[in-house]
């Protein structure tokens, strides 16, 4: 069978204050928040998406908030960048516009013909911007901060450190049907699906580097993109028959999903396209009110004395000033 994922579908990470994550991620880098929620295996605790104008997918990044955790520590058996697409003319942009909400950045760096920065999110949580010309896959959020010809385009790919690559190189090319297209200095850049953003991932040796552990400041996993339910049960099929345990599909209200962790430990998920964010909220309205799946409603008035108040606002106008 000629399985085949098209690209990244999210990714998801762990934040300490959710105010503060709302106010980076749609103030400072204009996303939109499209939906929030609570994390379906904690209620107690947000679960907030960010994307573009309705989150499709490739675009999201989401975050668990864990108020009062303790920071994370990045490193093998994680991933330890997110990286999202910019136009090829907006790094002088964006440089001048992070620097001027006093974020530190790196010095702008090529990597595999690409121009690159890093900086981290207030949490600690490594983000990178890449200039690319194939950052025209996705339409950004016009009601953004960011004018919509320099705004993010979405995803661009995630990094992967792994202390032993080989056996995860071996895995993503024979399991997952991924392309092995460059290699440079112990880094790895696989393809997936067609050219564009979030179809793209890199793999990072680290033979010497001390294990990472999971908190506020890292990501928790990535989940790769799927059709539908049907294409998702043949995954699960093959990789069961792999003999690597997998989840049960699980039902995350705007997609479903399956879980399972690659030789060196990280976790990946395997998530459908639809239905989508608009299932339960109307386009105009996404990210504006606490959503809550159909089995928890009934404990709305309690989860929302629990949850911290949030002030949230993604009527942004494209032409403010930085």
């Amino acid at each position: 069978m000629n399985l085949k994922l098209p690209g990244i579908h999210h990714v998801t990470a762990i934040a300490g204050d959710p105010q503060q994550n709302v106010d980076f991620y749609t103030g400072t880098l204009g996303l939109r928040l499209v939906k929030r929620t609570i994390n379906f295996d904690d209620p107690s605790t947000y679960h907030l998406y960010y994307g573009n104008e309705v989150g499709s997918p490739g675009t999201i990044l989401t975050f668990f908030s864990w108020p009062g955790a303790r920071r994370g520590r990045r490193g093998a058996g994680q991933v330890t960048a997110t990286a999202f697409s910019i136009p090829p003319d907006s790094m002088g942009y964006w440089v001048e516009r992070l620097k001027g909400h006093g974020l530190s950045l790196s010095p702008t760096f090529n990597r595999f013909d690409e121009e690159v920065f890093s900086l981290m999110d207030p949490d600690g949580l490594l983000l990178e911007l890449v200039a690319s010309p194939i950052a025209s896959r996705f339409d950004p959020w016009k009601g953004s901060t960011v004018p919509p010809e320099k705004a993010i385009r979405g995803l661009h790919s995630v990094t992967l450190t792994e202390d032993a690559a080989e056996p995860t190189v071996q895995f993503m090319e024979s399991m997952l049907a991924f392309s092995l297209e460059k290699e440079s200095q112990g880094r790895f850049r696989f393809g997936m699906g067609e050219p564009g953003s979030a179809a793209t991932v890199d793999l990072q040796s680290s033979p010497k580097g001390s294990r990472g552990t999971i908190s506020i400041g890292t990501v928790h996993h990535v989940a790769w993109r799927t059709s539908g339910d049907e294409e998702q049960r043949n995954w699960r099929e093959r990789i069961t028959d792999a003999g690597i345990n997998v989840s049960p599909v699980m039902d995350r209200q705007y997609f479903h999903s399956i879980y399972f962790r690659e030789p060196g430990g990280i976790l990946f998920e395997i998530a459908t396209d639809p239905p989508g964010f608009t299932v339960n909220e109307d386009p105009a309205e996404l990210g504006s009110n606490l959503v809550l799946p159909p089995w928890l409603e009934s404990h709305r008035r309690s989860l929302e004395s629990i949850l911290p108040p949030l002030r949230v606002s993604n009527a942004f106008s494209a032409n403010a000033a930085v």
